[in-house]
This record gives C-alpha cells, structure tokens and sequence, in this order.
C-alpha cells in the first residue's frame, strides 16, 4: 500500500486499519496502579483543577484515559511549580521536569491549560500571575536566554558557552518562540481574568525589549549582537559560520539560532516561529490598550510591517504531491527545508496557535505534508505513528506531536486515533514522555517531561468539552 496516500487521505476505513494496528498494551487489568505523586508531596493543590479531574473520571467511559488524565493534567502543578509571594506580589519558577531550569517556553505551556479555571481558584491565578512575571525578570536579564535558574547567581554547565553567557541563564540558545510564549501566557491570562495589573512598568520594559530583539534578528543593518558556539560533538548544538549562522538574505523575516527543540537550525528563518511572532505582536499591542505604559510605535510598526510583508512572500513553496505548503525553513536566497519538527511551534501547530490559521488551503496542505512519507521526520511503526525530529534521534515518535494532531485535527477519526496512540505510548508508566520508538512504547526518553504531560491534559479536556463520546471507546 502507498504509505503517502494511506496516511494523508481521511477516511474511516483507514483510520479503523490504524485503530486495529495500535493495540492495546495497557488495561483496567492492571488495575491502574496509583503514580500520580502523594498528597503530601505535591507542589501545589489546587480545588478547582481536583474538580475537574473528579468530573471527567466520573463521565468519560475510557477508564485508562481518565486514569491517564488524572496523572498527566496536573503534573505540572504536582510536581515542577515553586510558588511564592510577598509584598511585590507573586512569583512562580517552573521547571520543566527532569531539568531544573524554567525554560520560557515549556513554562509557558505548562501552565496555559489551567486558565480557564482560574476565576474559580485565586490561588491558581495567583501561581500563573507569578509565572508573568518571572517571564518578565527572565527577559529583563537576557532576552536571547532560553532558559534560566530560580538563582541569579547560579553558573550553570554551559556557562563556557561562547556567547554572552550570564550567572543566572541555564541556556542562552535564541530562540523566536522564548519570547512569544510569554506573550501568549500574559494575553491568555488577561482575557481570562480581566487583570490588568499584570502590566506594570518591567512588564512594558520586557515587552519594548521583545521588539528591540525582534528587530536586531531581522538582521537588516548586519549580523546583530547575538552569536553562539558550544564545543561539542553534536553538530545541532551549535552553530556554524562564527556562532551567526549560515547567511541570509534580509527580507523582513526574524532570524532564529535555534529551533524549540533547542536544536540549531540549518536556515535561520525559522517559518512556524515568524507566524507566531506575528500572532504575538497583535497581542501585544492589544495589551498595551490596556495600560498606561508606553510601547515603542515606530519601532513596533516597523518590525510588524516588515515582518508581515515577508511573511506574504517569503514562507511557502511548491511540493510536487501536496501542492503550496509552508516551508519548515528558508534563507531568502531560495533555498527552503521541507520538513516538521514535533516541537511547537510547529508547521503542524500553526492552528494550535495563530487565529485564523485552520481556514488557511496552505496549512491545510502542509497538514498533510506533514503527516505523510514526503516528512522525514515523519515516523510510522507497530507502537504508533507521529512526528519526531532530529533532537532524540530517528524513529522516536514524540507524544507533543500526536497530542497537537488531535487538538488541530476536525476529524472524529483522526482525534479518535491520537487518543489511541497517546492511550498505548505510556508504556504502563501512566504518564506521557518525550520521545518513544516507532515500534515499541517502551523504549522511550525522559519520564518527567511535564510539558507533554500538560498537552496530553489539554488534548483530553478540549475533547471532553466538544466531543466527549470520543472518550468512551
């Protein structure tokens, strides 16, 4: 059988094929065993996240997938938060797991799915405004950092680094999205809770700051300050041409050292982060409406518009099966890396988090580019089928991956299938990791990686929410 065609094209019959593949591994025989972390060692508990899970377990059928739900939505909060607070108000450091460091992103996401019940839970508010404002001091101490420790004065094991390296930074690998995820965090929190206060004065700094970097890395008058080289043996760890990466052509589009993955890219306009950096620009100039602060118009207009501009012209190409679709990378001189990476921002996520991008006939197309053979990081085996990348390895299947597929997805079928796979790659474990082998769930990476636990969470309650019959098979 076509594997291009047997993935791409919907239809129930294919999707009841794949449903029969990915059996079973793990059952109510087992008698879900308890792993979710003891009462008593839990970070932080919050009431109205407990209801939530006592009302899914008791409404949806799948007794693993509520089991599931029940270890998986709360790991964030049970195990990586420190929260504190004192007379200038909140602050949360958040790890992302079996590292501890708070990386922009991962925090960012790690919390995003309690939101919505944050009017109902002070304390849970409490802990995400905290959060905000970490953000704010971590840009504030270096906006091209990706992640950072709780203490200033902490060096950590890459501080030989070539770089700009600061105590306090964990990793200074640039990044568009460490500076867009914050972005999000912060509007999503203030649509959600009318919370203004959150825009304060370091707030406004770090956001002018965002601009200011967003320009530099439009590389329009030069390389810009930011440059990075580690002595290693693994080429996606650094990066080539002095630290600045191989060249490219200004067009308007923001150049990134680094992917989400925290691996190198091979070009420097990193597609899936510029749309995100859009999206986040309109949330920012939105917010400010909201303060009395001021935001640097003629550099943000400047930036927006360039960057809008570019990305009109500058992100697709043609692909001889799936017609128009969004390049994953491009230099401006015409070359272009046709590919998707599990990590978000994706090509595949770019409905996950650009409004108005699941109308689009080009993401469209790129969907099934994606979830197709003409993806090399598209894997398929016994255990699952899903998008990995060059961070783990070939033929690891990495759950972020399988959970966005199901947030994105319209089709029944298709979210029924990704519940599937994420139901079978736990491995009797109970929780979600980071990467496992196409053929066998049990060969897996990281068993405490809180940002695909949090996903997974999300995933189960949008399907509770709109579709919850999917949950009872």
């Amino acid at each position: 059988m076509d594997r291009r065609r047997f993935v791409t094209k919907t239809s129930m019959a294919a999707t009841a094929v794949l449903l029969s593949q990915y059996t079973k591994a793990w059952g109510e025989d087992n008698g879900f065993k308890v792993v979710r972390t003891t009462e008593d060692k839990r970070k932080f508990k919050s009431k109205a996240v407990e209801d939530l899970i006592g009302e899914v377990k008791k409404n949806i059928g799948n007794k693993e997938l509520a089991w599931l739900f029940e270890n998986c939505f709360p790991n964030t909060l049970d195990t990586t938060v420190d929260f504190t607070s004192d007379m200038y108000g909140p602050d949360t450091y958040v790890i992302t797991g079996d590292i501890d460091a708070m990386w922009l992103r991962d925090s960012s996401a790690q919390v995003w799915p309690y939101l919505p019940l944050c009017n109902k839970d002070e304390p849970l508010k409490q802990l995400i405004k905290g959060v905000i404002k970490r953000h704010v001091k971590c840009i504030l101490w270096d906006p091209y950092a990706n992640a950072f420790y709780k203490d200033r004065d902490k060096q950590g094991p890459w501080h030989k680094d070539r770089t700009k390296m600061r105590k306090g930074v964990h990793e200074r690998k640039w990044e568009i999205d460490s500076l867009c995820y914050p972005i999000r965090l912060a509007y999503g929190y203030w649509k959600t809770t009318n919370d203004n206060t959150i825009f304060d004065p370091n707030w406004a700094a770090a956001m002018n700051l965002v601009v200011k970097t967003f320009r530099e890395q439009q590389r329009m008058d030069g390389n810009g300050p930011y440059s990075f080289q580690r002595m290693t043996e693994v080429s996606t760890d650094t990066v080539p041409m002095s630290g600045y990466g191989y060249p490219v052509k200004p067009n308007g589009l923001i150049c990134s050292a680094f992917r989400p993955s925290d691996d190198a890219t091979v070009y420097s306009y990193l597609i899936p982060s510029n749309y995100f950096a859009q999206a986040s620009l309109v949330q920012m100039k939105e917010m400010f409406t909201a303060t009395s602060e001021k935001l640097d118009m003629k550099e943000f207009n400047q930036l927006f518009d360039s960057l809008s501009a570019a990305l009109k012209t500058e992100t697709t190409a043609k692909h001889k099966v799936h017609g128009e679709i969004y390049a994953y990378e491009t230099n401006g001189f015409g070359s272009i890396n046709l590919m998707d990476d599990a990590n978000v921002p994706s090509l595949l996520s770019l409905s996950y988090l650009v409004a108005g991008m699941e109308n689009d006939k080009v993401y469209a197309n790129t969907r099934k580019f994606v979830l197709s053979a003409d993806n090399p990081f598209f894997y398929k085996g016994k255990a699952g089928e899903g998008v990995g990348g060059p961070h783990v390895g070939a033929d690891y299947i990495w759950p972020l991956s399988i959970a966005i597929r199901g947030i994105t997805s319209k089709d029944d079928e298709e979210i029924k299938l990704c519940l599937k796979m994420l139901q079978n790659s736990h491995a009797g474990t109970g929780f979600m990791h980071e990467g496992f082998y196409k053929d066998e769930a049990k060969k897996y990476t990281r068993a405490w990686f809180a940002w695909a636990n949090t996903l997974f969470g999300e995933f189960i309650w949008k399907v509770y929410r709109e579709k919850p019959q999917l949950l009872n098979t």
